[in-house]
């Protein structure tokens, strides 16, 4: 089982975000952001924040990308400040964009209330951000990774399999040199036996394409 790539909420989240944050036509994180997370049909969009950062046009992007998606969109700080300011900052927000679910606490606790996360974005200049991926709880489809401010010039130390959990299987990475630097990680769903016996039945999962198939014995 995997996500599917859904185009036309891709489409629709990215113009959406270019037209409520005033970007332009050119390539900027929050676009892509949105774009991925609309794109990839999230159902568990989850950021976290830290106070200082830029939170609006982000956050923006992904609270389009949820509306697009009908998912649900929370926002995960470490104190009670960040949460003021992080609310502050997004006062400001066009007409009609939700204020997402605003979560505070230790990365650890809060991860372990926020299950079948299918979109991460994760802030490198959060004090320890890695915690918050090596927590999370995935869908059992796979979710995106997205971690912000990674250049490779500051990062280079950064790899996936350092931050993440052990059982967690990395499919794809790529460092993409927008912004700050945008390093993004597709992880795969659980694995599902490849050929099973029921009632007289054999079912094989296709890993390629998710698909189930059905045979009589």
């Amino acid at each position: 089982m995997k996500l599917i790539w859904c185009p036309e909420i891709a489409a629709k989240a990215y113009i959406d975000t270019v037209k409520f944050c005033g970007l332009s036509m050119e390539s900027s994180a929050p676009e892509l952001i949105s774009a991925m997370a609309g794109g990839w049909n999230a159902k568990l969009i989850v950021e976290a924040w830290t106070n200082g950062g830029a939170a609006p046009k982000n956050s923006i992007g992904l609270a389009i990308a949820a509306r697009h998606s009908g998912g649900r969109h929370v926002c995960i700080v470490a104190d009670e400040k960040s949460r003021q300011e992080y609310t502050c900052a997004m006062q400001n927000r066009p007409a009609g964009i939700a204020l997402p679910e605003v979560m505070v606490g230790e990365a650890e606790e809060l991860m372990g209330r926020l299950t079948g996360i299918d979109f991460l974005v994760v802030d490198g200049h959060c004090k320890d951000f890695t915690r918050v991926f090596s927590f999370a709880k995935f869908s059992h489809l796979g979710a995106v990774l997205v971690c912000k401010n990674a250049s490779r010039k500051t990062f280079s130390w950064f790899r996936w399999n350092k931050v993440l959990d052990s059982a967690v299987s990395v499919v794809n990475s790529r460092n993409l040199p927008i912004g700050s630097g945008i390093d993004i990680a597709y992880v795969a769903g659980e694995k599902r036996c490849s050929g099973k016996v029921t009632k007289g039945w054999i079912t094989h999962m296709d890993q390629q394409s998710g698909e189930e198939h059905v045979f009589r014995r």
